[in-house]
């Protein structure tokens, strides 16, 4: 039905934002990034779109939330691996991310999380392939 996403995210120091998923591992497409915004690779045709809040606010028409007082919403990322969950937490931490719950182990599924420097919510999960049937 979709062929693509694009997530787009307020956020308060761009540079610092882009510094921040770097160090998680993840690219930025250079077509779509300058100093209003920076277009992060997730995976095929995954992107979430880091938005200065003035840029941001031009599309939203809404009040930006502050994600640290609120939630505005809770992005999960699929992962390949248990370990790339706990690799991807350990990187987001490590940058400056905190963490506000414990691993959940569900047997068929394995989740942790951060909150970014923004306070944007993520979430990485693995699916054990056979519990998706």
């Amino acid at each position: 039905m979709h062929k693509q996403i694009y997530i787009n995210l307020p956020v308060k120091d761009l540079p610092k934002s882009k510094d921040f998923f770097k160090s998680l591992g993840y690219e930025f497409n250079p077509k779509f990034t300058n100093d209003q915004g920076a277009c992060m690779i997730l995976g095929e045709n995954l992107y979430a779109m880091l938005l200065t809040e003035d840029f941001f606010q031009g599309f939203a028409k809404q009040p930006v939330c502050d994600a640290t007082k609120q939630s505005e919403v809770l992005l999960c990322v699929s992962c390949d691996s248990r370990a790339q969950v706990d690799q991807l937490v350990a990187a987001g931490r490590a940058a400056g991310g905190r963490t506000t719950e414990e691993p959940q182990d569900y047997g068929f599924m394995y989740s942790h999380g951060f909150r970014d420097l923004d306070g944007h919510a993520w979430e990485f999960a693995y699916m054990v392939p056979a519990a998706g049937e």
